[in-house]
């Protein structure tokens, strides 16, 4: 039934996203090539109508962020990827491939948030 709630409501949840949500981060344009850069290292899997997907993808556009987004529900492919190299199905869930090579599966909303302040915030 959820399910079927969200898809009712899928346009107005993408209506206050978009308009409900500003940057609130100013950048120059140098600093902002150099954010860019760095976000090409990330990718957010979610769910589109999903709240705490919601809350996270929020947070990068206030942020400036130019993150990839990978609905994991909608792609199939998105979705066995995160099950398969992130351990579970479960998002949101922030991809982080370090400077090292290293790959981290960063999941819950609270935690990706805390981290994208920590490394983006002004």
């Amino acid at each position: 039934m959820r399910s079927l709630i969200q898809t009712l409501l899928a346009p107005l949840v993408w209506v206050a996203d978009k308009l409900g949500t500003r940057r609130e981060v100013a950048r120059n344009d140098a600093h902002q090539a150099e954010v860019d850069a760095a976000c090409e290292a990330l990718a957010l899997y979610q769910f589109w109508s999903e709240p705490e997907c919601i809350r996270v993808r929020r947070v990068i556009t206030r942020l400036g962020l130019s993150i990839e987004t990978r609905d994991a529900r909608l792609d199939p492919e998105h979705g066995q990827t995160l099950k398969e190299q992130g351990g579970k199905l479960q998002v949101p869930c922030l991809y982080i491939r370090e400077a090292s090579g290293e790959e981290r599966w960063l999941y819950g909303a609270q935690r990706i948030i805390d981290y994208l302040k920590r490394h983006f915030g002004e």
